[in-house]
């Protein structure tokens, strides 16, 4: 018998991880909960929406007082059910595993309230990628472009032969990925920083938000007209059946030419945004813990989060996920060249500001605040809009959504 499973039981654990590799890497995960604590997982995944469906299941389970042990969520959802005193600290756990010493900064704040570790981060996606097909290159004869003059000087040279220079699915959130890949580009993450994650008045009506808006201007001229509603991962295999040139995305988008048999290096290439070399714009997935009153559940909680934060599960995870270990020593040896560059770079921004939350995907501000982005984007992308007025009407949206 298992030494540990004289306080077995189920730990109820929320997330939305159902689909192709997201579900292999819950259940490496499951499997080794279950190996080492002899206790049962009991799943609760709800798919769809970003999580958007299991957070409102979420709220209704918490607030008549029954949360699950375990819930999948990011940066500023750990700080809101912080603040109304529902997680609990694992700081014993933190101190005898040294992960202040184990995590970027970045990152560790991300899942700690109040200086108190409540959350387990699982992996880091990069966000500020743009996707390359070489051979489109190759047959208009552009080159690779390293900074944003010849990002355009090569979608023009895409467009004379008559193919489409970027990928981009018509939602909300591309846009807004978009705008901050183009903003961290232009303005460097100390600027970024103030202005989505500070959420700083005048760093939000600076020179460089105009100029970010005027590059999307350029950016947009080069889509398809009729990209209304187009997935994400539709827009990525246009750029893998070689019918567009280039796609801004995160890793995820890495997923889709690996399922599909290609090598990057050769069928594809991974270029951080040009002029975004040196920073790092991050997603992360992690686990937070609700407060419990029972002591075996509270086991079961850190022998979960000592799990995600061991190096070899980290790995393993990962390489399925298509993210990085978000424990920079991980070993990558058996992580593909994109993912070893992504690694490359996180360690190397950890150790300056480079490193910037990701406000298109949930990490930098408010539910609010992300929206009021995406409406101005949006409204942006798909109009006439001047570039002063779009730098307007986002200070104002930023400034209602936080009253």
């Amino acid at each position: 018998m298992h030494t540990s499973t004289v306080w077995a039981q189920d730990l109820e654990v929320l997330h939305w991880w159902t689909s192709g590799g997201e579900a292999q890497s819950v259940a490496v995960l499951k499997k080794v909960f279950k190996e080492k604590s002899g206790a049962t997982w009991k799943d609760f995944n709800i798919a769809g929406g970003a999580g958007e469906n299991a957070l409102k299941v979420l709220k209704t389970k918490a607030l008549a007082g029954h949360p699950p042990a375990a819930v999948q969520m990011k940066g500023p959802q750990i700080q809101d059910w912080g603040k109304m005193g529902l997680l609990t600290s694992i700081n014993d756990l933190a101190k005898r595993e040294q992960w202040d010493e184990k995590l970027p900064k970045e990152i560790a704040n991300a899942v700690k309230y109040n200086n108190n570790w409540v959350a387990v981060p699982f992996n880091v996606h990069r966000i500020n990628w743009v996707w390359v097909n070489p051979k489109v290159l190759a047959q208009a004869k552009a080159k690779v472009p390293t900074t944003l003059a010849e990002l355009f000087e090569t979608a023009d040279k895409i467009k004379k032969i008559g193919l489409l220079p970027f990928a981009h699915g018509g939602q909300a959130w591309q846009d807004a990925t978009v705008f901050e890949e183009l903003l961290l580009a232009i303005a460097g993450p100390d600027l970024y920083r103030k202005a989505l994650v500070q959420l700083d008045p005048k760093a939000l009506q600076s020179p460089e938000v105009k100029a970010t808006f005027e590059a999307l201007r350029q950016y947009s001229s080069y889509l398809d007209k009729n990209r209304k509603g187009l997935d994400w991962d539709k827009a990525t295999r246009l750029v893998m059946d070689g019918k567009a040139g280039m796609q801004f995305m995160g890793d995820w988008a890495k997923g889709e030419f690996i399922a599909a048999g290609k090598h990057p290096g050769k069928d594809f290439l991974c270029i951080p945004v040009p002029g975004s070399e040196d920073s790092f714009i991050y997603n992360v997935d992690s686990f937070a813990f609700f407060e419990t009153k029972s002591k075996n559940t509270k086991k079961n909680q850190e022998q979960l989060a000592a799990i995600i934060m061991d190096e070899a599960f980290q790995k393993t995870f990962n390489v399925k996920k298509g993210s990085i270990p978000a424990v920079p020593t991980t070993k990558m040896e058996d992580f593909d060249s994109c993912a070893k560059a992504s690694m490359e770079s996180f360690v190397k921004t950890s150790k300056t500001t480079g490193q910037v939350p990701s406000m298109a995907h949930q990490m930098a501000s408010s539910s609010e605040v992300m929206q009021a982005v995406y409406d101005v984007v949006e409204a942006h992308i798909n109009s006439n809009m001047s570039a002063d007025e779009a730098v307007k009407r986002l200070a104002k949206s930023i400034r209602e959504a936080t009253m």
